[in-house]
C-alpha cells in the first residue's frame, strides 16, 4: 500500500491458478531453500519492476482453486511493503502477469475482479484503517 493505494497484477493467460484477467497481488511461489522475503523482493521484481526495500509480515491465509484440471492448495503471505519509486512496469516476459498498476483503495468497489487473496487484502485495509481511525 502507497498512499492509500495498493498494489495489483493482472493475471495473464499463464496464469496457473487463478483465473486470467483477475487482479491480483505481486508476488508468487517460494523456491527451494529460498527465504520469503527473498521470494517477495525477487517476485516484485519480475511482476513490477520495483525493487523492495522493506517488509512487514501482516497475515497468512489459505487458499484451495482447481485451474486446468489441477487442484491447488496455497498459503499466502500478506505483507506491508516499502519500495523503491518508480512507475511498475512487468519485467518477466510470458509470466503470470500482464500488468501491474498503482490502485487507489477508493477505487476498488468491484471485488468480482479480483483473485481471492487480493480480495482478502481490500479487507484487511479496511480492517486497519478502521482500527486506526478508531484509536486516534
Amino acid at each position: 500500500m502507497e498512499d492509500d493505494r495498493l498494489l495489483l497484477a493482472r493475471l495473464s493467460d499463464a496464469s496457473p491458478v487463478f483465473t486470467p484477467g483477475l487482479w491480483h497481488l505481486p508476488g508468487g511461489g517460494i523456491d527451494p531453500g529460498e527465504q520469503p522475503v527473498e521470494a517477495l523482493t525477487r517476485e516484485l521484481l519480475e511482476e513490477t519492476g520495483l525493487e523492495l526495500v522493506g517488509a512487514h509480515l501482516l497475515d497468512a491465509r489459505t487458499y484451495s482453486a482447481q485451474r486446468n484440471g489441477i487442484s491447488w492448495s496455497l498459503t499466502a503471505l500478506f505483507y506491508a511493503a516499502s519500495l523503491k519509486g518508480g512507475a511498475p512496469t512487468v519485467t518477466e516476459a510470458e509470466g503470470s502477469t500482464e500488468a501491474a498498476v498503482w490502485v487507489p483503495l477508493r477505487d476498488i468497489r468491484d471485488t468480482a475482479v479480483l483473485s481471492p487473496p487480493a480480495a482478502d487484502a481490500t479487507h484487511m485495509l479496511d480492517r486497519s484503517k478502521a482500527m486506526l481511525t478508531a484509536t486516534r
